[in-house]
């Protein structure tokens, strides 16, 4: 099926038409050709009535296609460098592992009820009488269990 026959005329002439509706954003005849390459695919199952409509169309959607990735490859890679720049550094990375590995450490030794309660306020952004409220205890008491776990971690990891 490609009996296509395209003037060199009729080429420059759709090199123009696409060249006028891109803007100039990139090689028109690089545009056609990639269209071309596509028609010729299209019609292995379809027909097409009207080949330079067909090839102008598509040559514009291909240029438009190429500038919404680039544009978008842009801006990720912006974002990527943000976050390179404004992220942590590897070593400051290990330092709050080891950290927070000894937080592990010291949350496995405080008593089974003060590390609940603890976990409850913190992780769970409880409120001590919510705490008292589902255990059973006064929020006197969630209050001191609270103050006690944290005084003990901050003690544990402090010196390390």
């Amino acid at each position: 099926m490609t009996d296509i026959n395209i003037s060199r005329e009729l080429w420059d002439r759709l090199v123009r038409q696409i060249g006028i509706r891109i803007r100039g954003r990139f090689d028109a005849e690089d545009l056609l050709h990639a269209a071309y390459l596509r028609l010729e695919d299209y019609r292995q199952s379809h027909s097409v009535e009207n080949i330079s409509a067909f090839l102008v169309k598509t040559a514009v959607n291909i240029g438009v296609d190429t500038y919404r990735r680039e544009r978008l490859t842009a801006k990720l890679k912006g974002e990527a460098i943000l976050i390179s720049e404004n992220g942590p550094l590897q070593d400051e990375v290990l330092v709050f592992r080891n950290r927070l590995m000894r937080a592990k450490e010291g949350l496995a030794q405080l008593h089974p009820r003060t590390r609940q309660i603890l976990l409850m306020h913190r992780l769970q952004k409880m409120k001590y009488r919510e705490i008292a409220l589902e255990i059973g205890i006064s929020p006197s008491a969630v209050e001191k269990h609270v103050a006690k776990g944290t005084l003990f971690l901050t003690r544990w990891i402090e010196g390390w």
